[in-house]
Protein backbone atom coordinates (compact mmCIF):
# COMPACT_ATOMS: atom_id res chain seq x y z
CA UNK A 1 0.00 0.00 0.00
CA UNK A 2 1.20 3.50 -0.89
CA UNK A 3 0.18 6.81 0.64
CA UNK A 4 -0.07 10.06 -1.33
CA UNK A 5 -0.67 13.35 0.50
CA UNK A 6 -1.85 16.46 -1.33
CA UNK A 7 -0.76 19.39 0.78
CA UNK A 8 0.10 23.05 0.78
CA UNK A 9 0.34 25.43 3.69
CA UNK A 10 -1.45 28.01 1.53
CA UNK A 11 -5.13 27.58 0.70
CA UNK A 12 -6.78 28.25 -2.64
CA UNK A 13 -4.15 26.50 -4.76
CA UNK A 14 -6.25 23.65 -6.17
CA UNK A 15 -5.31 21.12 -3.50
CA UNK A 16 -8.69 19.41 -3.14
CA UNK A 17 -9.38 19.29 -6.88
CA UNK A 18 -6.00 17.59 -7.28
CA UNK A 19 -6.74 15.07 -4.52
CA UNK A 20 -10.10 14.11 -6.00
CA UNK A 21 -8.92 13.87 -9.61
CA UNK A 22 -5.73 11.99 -8.79
CA UNK A 23 -7.65 9.60 -6.54
CA UNK A 24 -10.20 8.96 -9.28
CA UNK A 25 -7.52 8.42 -11.91
CA UNK A 26 -5.59 6.04 -9.65
CA UNK A 27 -8.76 3.96 -9.31
CA UNK A 28 -9.28 4.02 -13.07
CA UNK A 29 -5.73 2.76 -13.54
CA UNK A 30 -6.50 -0.23 -11.33
CA UNK A 31 -5.37 0.95 -7.88
CA UNK A 32 -7.92 0.23 -5.16
CA UNK A 33 -8.00 3.72 -3.68
CA UNK A 34 -9.24 5.37 -0.50
CA UNK A 35 -9.46 9.15 -0.36
CA UNK A 36 -9.31 10.32 3.25
CA UNK A 37 -10.72 13.85 3.54
CA UNK A 38 -8.98 15.44 6.54
CA UNK A 39 -10.12 19.01 5.89
CA UNK A 40 -13.07 20.11 8.11
CA UNK A 41 -14.47 22.01 5.10
CA UNK A 42 -15.21 18.58 3.53
CA UNK A 43 -14.77 19.79 -0.07
CA UNK A 44 -13.31 16.48 -1.28
CA UNK A 45 -16.20 14.64 0.36
CA UNK A 46 -18.62 16.92 -1.51
CA UNK A 47 -16.84 16.49 -4.85
CA UNK A 48 -17.19 12.71 -4.50
CA UNK A 49 -20.95 12.96 -4.02
CA UNK A 50 -20.81 12.14 -0.32
CA UNK A 51 -22.11 13.97 2.74
CA UNK A 52 -19.83 15.03 5.61
CA UNK A 53 -19.82 13.13 8.88
CA UNK A 54 -18.34 9.86 10.10
CA UNK A 55 -20.24 7.02 11.75
CA UNK A 56 -18.61 7.57 15.13
CA UNK A 57 -17.02 10.68 16.57
CA UNK A 58 -13.57 11.63 15.33
CA UNK A 59 -12.50 11.71 18.96
CA UNK A 60 -13.36 8.03 19.46
CA UNK A 61 -11.78 7.07 16.16
CA UNK A 62 -8.55 8.95 16.86
CA UNK A 63 -8.25 7.34 20.29
CA UNK A 64 -8.73 3.84 18.90
CA UNK A 65 -12.15 3.29 20.49
CA UNK A 66 -13.87 2.79 17.14
CA UNK A 67 -12.79 1.29 13.82
CA UNK A 68 -12.19 3.81 11.01
CA UNK A 69 -13.28 1.16 8.51
CA UNK A 70 -16.88 1.50 9.69
CA UNK A 71 -16.93 5.11 8.44
CA UNK A 72 -15.69 4.40 4.89
CA UNK A 73 -18.19 4.98 2.08
CA UNK A 74 -18.13 3.64 -1.44
CA UNK A 75 -18.36 6.21 -4.22
CA UNK A 76 -20.20 5.77 -7.48
CA UNK A 77 -16.98 4.78 -9.26
CA UNK A 78 -15.18 1.41 -9.19
CA UNK A 79 -12.24 0.95 -6.79
CA UNK A 80 -12.69 4.42 -5.25
CA UNK A 81 -13.78 4.80 -1.62
CA UNK A 82 -14.03 7.84 0.64
CA UNK A 83 -13.40 8.40 4.32
CA UNK A 84 -15.46 11.58 4.62
CA UNK A 85 -14.53 14.68 6.55
CA UNK A 86 -16.33 15.66 9.69
CA UNK A 87 -16.53 19.18 11.13
CA UNK A 88 -15.00 17.68 14.27
CA UNK A 89 -11.82 17.20 12.25
CA UNK A 90 -10.98 20.71 13.44
CA UNK A 91 -10.24 19.09 16.82
CA UNK A 92 -8.22 16.18 15.44
CA UNK A 93 -4.99 17.96 16.28
CA UNK A 94 -5.71 18.02 20.00
CA UNK A 95 -6.84 14.37 20.00
CA UNK A 96 -3.60 13.27 18.33
CA UNK A 97 -1.45 15.29 20.74
CA UNK A 98 -2.77 13.27 23.69
CA UNK A 99 -1.49 9.99 22.23
CA UNK A 100 1.94 8.47 22.82
CA UNK A 101 4.24 9.44 19.92
CA UNK A 102 1.55 11.78 18.52
CA UNK A 103 3.38 12.51 15.26
CA UNK A 104 3.08 8.86 14.16
CA UNK A 105 -0.60 8.19 14.93
CA UNK A 106 -1.88 8.54 11.35
CA UNK A 107 0.80 6.15 10.11
CA UNK A 108 -0.35 3.69 12.77
CA UNK A 109 -4.01 4.08 11.76
CA UNK A 110 -3.20 3.55 8.09
CA UNK A 111 -1.74 0.12 8.83
CA UNK A 112 -5.32 -1.08 9.31
CA UNK A 113 -5.98 -0.38 5.61
CA UNK A 114 -2.88 -2.15 4.29
CA UNK A 115 -4.70 -5.29 3.18
CA UNK A 116 -7.69 -3.35 1.81
CA UNK A 117 -6.20 -0.70 -0.50
CA UNK A 118 -3.37 -0.12 -2.94
CA UNK A 119 -3.37 3.64 -2.39
CA UNK A 120 -4.48 6.09 0.29
CA UNK A 121 -4.88 9.70 -0.88
CA UNK A 122 -4.84 12.25 1.92
CA UNK A 123 -6.54 15.59 1.29
CA UNK A 124 -4.81 17.69 3.92
CA UNK A 125 -5.94 20.92 5.62
CA UNK A 126 -3.77 23.99 4.87
CA UNK A 127 -1.96 24.40 8.18
CA UNK A 128 1.12 23.47 10.20
CA UNK A 129 -0.01 21.28 13.10
CA UNK A 130 0.31 17.87 14.68
CA UNK A 131 -1.98 16.61 11.90
CA UNK A 132 0.43 18.03 9.31
CA UNK A 133 3.41 16.42 10.98
CA UNK A 134 1.53 13.10 10.98
CA UNK A 135 0.87 13.37 7.26
CA UNK A 136 4.51 14.08 6.50
CA UNK A 137 5.59 10.98 8.42
CA UNK A 138 2.83 8.76 6.99
CA UNK A 139 3.18 9.60 3.28
CA UNK A 140 5.31 7.97 0.62
CA UNK A 141 4.88 11.00 -1.66
CA UNK A 142 3.71 14.52 -0.83
CA UNK A 143 2.42 16.34 -3.92
CA UNK A 144 2.35 20.10 -3.47
CA UNK A 145 0.23 22.27 -5.81
CA UNK A 146 1.90 25.64 -6.36
CA UNK A 147 0.37 28.62 -8.14
CA UNK A 148 3.13 30.54 -9.97
CA UNK A 149 3.01 33.42 -7.47
CA UNK A 150 5.35 34.67 -4.77
CA UNK A 151 3.09 33.81 -1.82
CA UNK A 152 2.61 30.25 -3.03
CA UNK A 153 6.36 29.84 -3.59
CA UNK A 154 7.02 31.22 -0.09
CA UNK A 155 4.66 28.67 1.47
CA UNK A 156 6.57 25.88 -0.29
CA UNK A 157 9.85 27.20 1.09
CA UNK A 158 8.34 27.14 4.58
CA UNK A 159 7.41 23.49 4.04
CA UNK A 160 10.97 22.65 3.06
CA UNK A 161 12.28 24.37 6.18
CA UNK A 162 9.81 22.43 8.33
CA UNK A 163 10.85 19.10 6.82
CA UNK A 164 14.52 19.89 7.38
CA UNK A 165 13.89 20.94 10.99
CA UNK A 166 11.95 17.74 11.70
CA UNK A 167 14.49 15.58 9.82
CA UNK A 168 11.80 14.24 7.49
CA UNK A 169 13.03 13.03 4.11
CA UNK A 170 12.74 15.83 1.58
CA UNK A 171 12.95 13.42 -1.36
CA UNK A 172 9.25 12.58 -0.93
CA UNK A 173 8.23 16.20 -1.66
CA UNK A 174 7.09 16.81 -5.26
CA UNK A 175 5.68 20.25 -6.13
CA UNK A 176 3.65 20.79 -9.28
CA UNK A 177 2.33 23.94 -10.94
CA UNK A 178 -1.38 24.47 -10.39
CA UNK A 179 -4.03 26.84 -11.75
CA UNK A 180 -1.58 28.09 -14.37
CA UNK A 181 -2.81 30.88 -16.64
CA UNK A 182 -0.25 31.31 -19.43
CA UNK A 183 -1.97 34.49 -20.57
CA UNK A 184 -0.44 36.14 -17.49
CA UNK A 185 3.18 37.20 -17.80
CA UNK A 186 3.79 36.56 -14.09
CA UNK A 187 2.68 32.94 -14.43
CA UNK A 188 4.87 32.36 -17.48
CA UNK A 189 7.95 33.89 -15.89
CA UNK A 190 7.45 32.28 -12.48
CA UNK A 191 6.93 28.89 -14.12
CA UNK A 192 10.23 29.15 -15.96
CA UNK A 193 12.02 30.29 -12.82
CA UNK A 194 10.64 27.44 -10.71
CA UNK A 195 11.78 24.83 -13.21
CA UNK A 196 15.37 25.89 -12.58
CA UNK A 197 15.00 26.35 -8.80
CA UNK A 198 13.02 23.22 -7.84
CA UNK A 199 14.72 19.98 -8.89
CA UNK A 200 11.72 17.86 -7.79
CA UNK A 201 9.15 19.94 -9.69
CA UNK A 202 6.88 17.61 -11.65
CA UNK A 203 6.79 18.22 -15.38
CA UNK A 204 3.01 18.48 -15.81
CA UNK A 205 1.33 21.82 -15.02
CA UNK A 206 -2.39 21.95 -14.26
CA UNK A 207 -4.02 24.83 -16.16
CA UNK A 208 -6.53 27.22 -14.68
CA UNK A 209 -9.87 25.97 -16.04
CA UNK A 210 -13.55 26.73 -15.61
CA UNK A 211 -14.18 22.97 -15.77
CA UNK A 212 -12.25 22.50 -12.52
CA UNK A 213 -14.31 25.20 -10.80
CA UNK A 214 -17.48 23.41 -11.98
CA UNK A 215 -16.57 20.20 -10.15
CA UNK A 216 -18.48 21.41 -7.12
CA UNK A 217 -21.63 21.81 -9.19
CA UNK A 218 -21.34 18.40 -10.81
CA UNK A 219 -20.06 16.69 -7.63
CA UNK A 220 -17.86 14.46 -9.73
CA UNK A 221 -14.18 14.19 -10.71
CA UNK A 222 -13.11 16.07 -13.82
CA UNK A 223 -12.71 12.98 -16.05
CA UNK A 224 -16.41 12.28 -15.40
CA UNK A 225 -17.81 15.80 -15.69
CA UNK A 226 -15.49 17.10 -18.45
CA UNK A 227 -13.63 14.16 -20.04
CA UNK A 228 -12.38 16.20 -23.02
CA UNK A 229 -11.17 19.22 -21.06
CA UNK A 230 -7.51 20.22 -21.31
CA UNK A 231 -7.25 20.08 -17.51
CA UNK A 232 -8.51 16.47 -17.54
CA UNK A 233 -5.66 15.41 -19.82
CA UNK A 234 -3.22 17.32 -17.60
CA UNK A 235 -4.40 15.56 -14.45
CA UNK A 236 -4.03 12.19 -16.15
CA UNK A 237 -0.46 12.99 -17.16
CA UNK A 238 0.24 14.24 -13.64
CA UNK A 239 -1.11 10.99 -12.18
CA UNK A 240 1.24 8.97 -14.40
CA UNK A 241 4.17 11.02 -13.11
CA UNK A 242 3.13 10.55 -9.49
CA UNK A 243 2.46 6.83 -9.97
CA UNK A 244 6.04 6.42 -11.16
CA UNK A 245 7.29 8.20 -8.00
CA UNK A 246 5.11 5.97 -5.82
CA UNK A 247 6.46 2.84 -7.46
CA UNK A 248 10.00 3.99 -6.65
CA UNK A 249 9.28 4.25 -2.91
CA UNK A 250 10.31 1.22 -0.91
Amino acid sequence: MKTLAIYNLKGGVGKTAAAVNLGYLAAQYGWKTLLWDLDPQAAATWYLGQEPGVQDSVKKLARGKRDWKDSIRETGWPRLSCLPADFENRNLDQYLRKAEHPEFQVRRLLKDFKSEYDLIVLDCPPSFSTVTENLFHASDVIAVPIIPSQLSIRSFEQMVQFLEAEKIRRVKLYPFLSMVDNRRKQHREAGLHLRTEMPNLLATPIPYAVAVEAMGRHRAPLPVSAPKARATAAFEQLWLEIAEKLHRQS
